[in-house]
């Protein structure tokens, strides 16, 4: 799992989802998007969508902080098919500083389901506290209209 904080709260990403995790970069803004989303930016030829999740949980956008990162994940919806090629998304939040190594199996459902946030999954506890997981499947849900479409894969740049 990669932790990351957003506010005080932490929350993990499965590894096996993380494309790559990179500094902040220079992105291009897109008119008429949701606050969330924060722009796009080229990721080795492909345009990659970035959605701030600071400002999708709490309202307010991320702290450039040295440790605020963007987290690159394989982005299916949650209608993941054999067929469907995933996409990358971008996600930024601050603090993305550990890993933790706990099998799925640890972790407990909370047994409260938030209509407006079915990206939170189940927790676990360590020392330190609560540890949420994100469900990346959710994070663009029905209830929030933003549509990302699949990269064209022909040479007709369109």
């Amino acid at each position: 799992m990669l932790l990351l904080n957003i506010g005080n709260e932490r929350y993990a990403i499965e590894s096996r989802q993380v494309v790559e995790v990179i500094p902040l970069v220079v992105l291009k803004t897109l008119p008429h998007q949701p606050e969330y989303i924060t722009g796009v930016f080229n990721y080795r030829g492909r345009i990659v969508p970035v959605m701030d999740l600071c400002q999708l949980m709490r309202g307010k956008p991320s702290d450039e902080y040295l440790s605020t990162r963007i987290v690159l994940v394989n982005y299916w919806g949650n209608n993941k098919t054999e067929l469907q090629a995933p996409y990358i998304l971008g996600l930024m939040t601050e603090q993305v500083v550990e890993t933790l190594d706990k099998s799925e199996s640890e972790f407990v459902d909370p047994n409260i389901q938030i209509d407006t946030a079915p990206y939170l999954g189940k927790m676990i506890v360590d020392d330190q506290g609560m540890i949420q997981c994100l469900r990346i499947e959710y994070l663009l849900s029905e209830a929030q209209p933003v549509n990302l479409l699949p990269e064209s894969h022909d040479n007709t740049g369109f």
